[in-house]
């Protein structure tokens, strides 16, 4: 034992003689490269380990209702975390959870995504927005942002995209492509939100054929193909042949393909799913709004609080209506351009009076513009939806 001590012992002192001569050569070599570079005098002869060690990447991760492949909202989520990565590279590393309900469940797939590190968590849908209160009230060193929602919190905003743009784009090309008059939309879940859109493609129809006819059937779900299909199907029994959506698969639009009628796309494109069928996509382009508040993250320039709330739409890239069929009249596809334009510049107001309920009362005075408050705050139906609002009188 003590003789392999004794060589132990050597060859550290070995060693060490080893090192303070290679340290005095590196100090000699160190001298001769800083006379050399005299300009550079006043900075240090070398940064400490921290300045050169890489930067831990942000972890990022999204929380999605639906599956990333349904063609429709959640896939436009994923595309947009997509484009963060590419925008950012290895400075971020993102992930998700698919499927996650807007039940208790919710709460514990966010608690989940805390604690694995992540310091800023997009929750996409509106069922969202309790359980990420109370997460964020335990995590406040964590960044949330919550879609479609409108409580915030020291660590968590929202943030929503001005669907109810597309949705009136797509009215102004149903209510010209239309033979019958009658359009229909199939409706997820009865909040301001899918209420406007509704509102806003009636407006858009109606601005083309005043006498246009909207019927609704509603489902009560985000993304259910089967009842999205029955949904469609008893639209189309009931007279109407050109449908919207605002429902996250494509059952829809490749229900009015087997009827032989129109319908759109919605949240992102979707002609692959009924090329005869589709008239156009009013898509949601998330990528401006993640790309934004994960660059102010980077920054240090992140915040939140009361009010702290961004809604985007055509003005800043976030919502169009693309792919529009060539069965289309040019006429009809130059006049959504001016709308697109005068969006896009402020020129144009969708919600702008006179505009009357479903009741027959003026909601807005001619020439009076609604506000976002005024706006957030849609729950009823304008004249000419031909179907009875949940839970209205």
């Amino acid at each position: 034992m003590m003789k392999k001590m004794s060589k132990r012992a050597l060859l550290l002192n070995l060693s060490s003689l080893t090192l303070i001569a290679a340290a005095a050569a590196l100090t000699a070599c160190g001298k001769k490269t800083e006379e050399a570079a005299a300009p550079a005098a006043s900075a240090p002869a070398s940064a400490p380990a921290s300045a050169v060690a890489k930067a831990e990447p942000l972890k990022i991760a999204f929380a999605y209702v639906g599956p990333v492949g349904d063609g429709g909202w959640t896939f436009a989520h994923d595309n947009a975390r997509k484009a963060v990565e590419k925008e950012f590279g290895d400075k971020v590393q993102t992930s998700f959870v698919e499927k996650v309900p807007e039940a208790a469940d919710a709460e514990r797939v966010f608690r989940d995504m805390a604690g694995q590190g992540n310091k800023l968590i997009f929750g996409t849908t509106f069922g969202y927005m309790e359980p990420m209160l109370k997460v964020a009230a335990d995590s406040p060193d964590v960044k949330f942002e919550h879609a479609t929602g409108y409580k915030q919190a020291a660590n968590l905003r929202s943030y929503d995209s001005r669907t109810y743009e597309g949705a009136y784009m797509a009215g102004v090309i149903a209510g010209k492509m239309s033979k019958t008059g009658t359009l229909g939309v199939v409706g997820s879940i009865p909040i301001p939100e899918v209420i406007r859109n509704i509102n806003s493609f009636t407006l858009g129809a109606q601005s083309v054929n005043p006498k246009t006819v909207v019927k609704v059937v509603w489902v009560n779900k985000w993304f259910d193909p089967p009842q999205e299909t029955e949904a469609a199907q008893t639209l189309i029994n009931g007279g109407a042949d050109v449908l919207m959506q605002n429902t996250d698969s494509s059952a829809v639009l490749q229900t009015a393909e087997k009827n032989g009628k129109y319908a759109f796309g919605w949240d992102s494109d979707m002609t692959a799913y009924g090329p005869k069928a589709h008239l156009g996509s009013a898509v949601i382009n998330w990528a401006p709004y993640y790309i934004a508040s994960v660059r102010e993250a980077l920054d240090g320039k992140w915040a939140a609080g009361p009010g702290k709330h961004s809604w985007w739409g055509v003005k800043e890239g976030s919502i169009d209506l693309v792919s529009i069929a060539e069965a289309v009249p040019a006429e009809t596809r130059a006049q959504v351009d001016k709308i697109k334009a005068g969006l896009k510049d402020g020129s144009f107001a969708i919600w702008k009076g006179p505009i009357v309920g479903q009741d027959g009362k003026e909601v807005l005075k001619k020439g009076e513009q609604a506000d976002d408050k005024f706006l957030s705050g849609v729950n009823f139906y304008v004249k000419g939806v031909d179907s009875k609002l949940p839970g209205g009188k």
